[in-house]
């Protein structure tokens, strides 16, 4: 695998690869990107709505690469801003691959080389969007071990060296976080059961003795994980009724507020029915505060 970068007279072909990506994110449908007609693309810019805009001079605004698999074959796409987000970390988006590419380890090795070059300039690592309704590359991310770091637009994954290695182990019936320890090996920080209807939340005295860093955005992470195995995020009323404090990142409860913002914004928007694990909470007690609007960043 490598990259190579976008050069003039590619633009427009970028652009499709975009679209096709976003097309299958949205709306679940697979298109060629090489095949697309004007008329096709239309259609497609249409349904998707907002988030379906082209941006003119967006290549301004990032630097674009093809991801190529055999024979030098363009497999795929990936983009990197010219500027940093959170801690000044490269921000990634555009990562796609043709169905046909999958499962050969491509994207992986891109998201390593965006790596390396980050951290090669003194960065910490890079991050990432992708929207809830994009299940099949919001559990890619996690399997690939980013952390979950915030859901204020859509979810936000990021890859930094202050952040260890993690997993998730089911055992009686809970799901652990671990963490990778270079002396101790994988190291639970975070217990999630279930009494009742609820979400039962359980600290370890390591998670408790964990830097700054995992502290913060180990209970994201692990609500996330929780959310893709339809477990509850809510541990009752009361913190239900203050979900709107971790409207950005934090506790469970912020996330399950969340989700549900994203599959309404993308029922009004595509007119689509979002199909994942997540069951909303159902109680007789009015809803939180609602969030702000959801506005749509046109990433892809």
């Amino acid at each position: 695998m490598r990259l190579r970068a976008v050069v003039e007279g590619e633009e427009r072909r970028f652009a499709l690869w975009d679209l096709a990506s976003l097309v299958e994110g949205g709306l679940g449908e697979v298109v060629d990107p090489d095949a697309l007609t004007p008329r096709a693309e239309r259609g497609w810019r249409e349904q998707l709505g907002e988030s379906g805009r082209e941006w003119p001079g967006g290549e301004l605004y990032r630097r674009r690469y093809w991801i190529l698999g055999e024979r030098d074959a363009v497999a795929g796409t990936v983009a990197v801003d010219n500027w940093t987000k959170g801690p000044s970390q490269l921000a990634v988006s555009s990562l796609y691959l043709r169905p046909h590419a999958r499962g050969r380890g491509l994207a992986a090795a891109a998201l390593d080389e965006v790596y390396a070059a980050a951290t090669a300039e003194g960065l910490p690592g890079f991050r990432l969007e992708a929207h809830w309704s994009w299940q099949p590359a919001v559990r890619y991310y996690l399997r690939r071990g980013l952390w979950v770091v915030g859901w204020k637009r859509s979810l936000s994954f990021a890859r930094m060296p202050q952040l260890p290695l993690h997993r998730v182990r089911e055992e009686d019936g809970r799901l652990l976080l671990l963490v990778a320890d270079r002396q101790r090996g994988w190291v639970p920080i975070l217990a999630a059961g279930q009494e009742g209807r609820w979400l039962r939340l359980d600290e370890t005295a390591d998670y408790r003795g964990c830097d700054g860093w995992v502290h913060e955005y180990a209970r994201s992470t692990l609500a996330l994980y929780l959310a893709l195995a339809g477990r509850p995020l809510v541990r009752g009323p009361q913190w239900w009724a203050e979900a709107w404090r971790w409207a950005d990142a934090g506790e469970p409860e912020g996330l399950a507020a969340r989700i549900e913002e994203f599959e309404r914004a993308a029922r009004s928007r595509a007119g689509r029915t979002v199909v994942s694990p997540y069951r909303p909470v159902m109680l007789p007690e009015p809803a939180p505060p609602a969030f702000p609007q959801l506005a749509d960043s046109g990433d892809g």
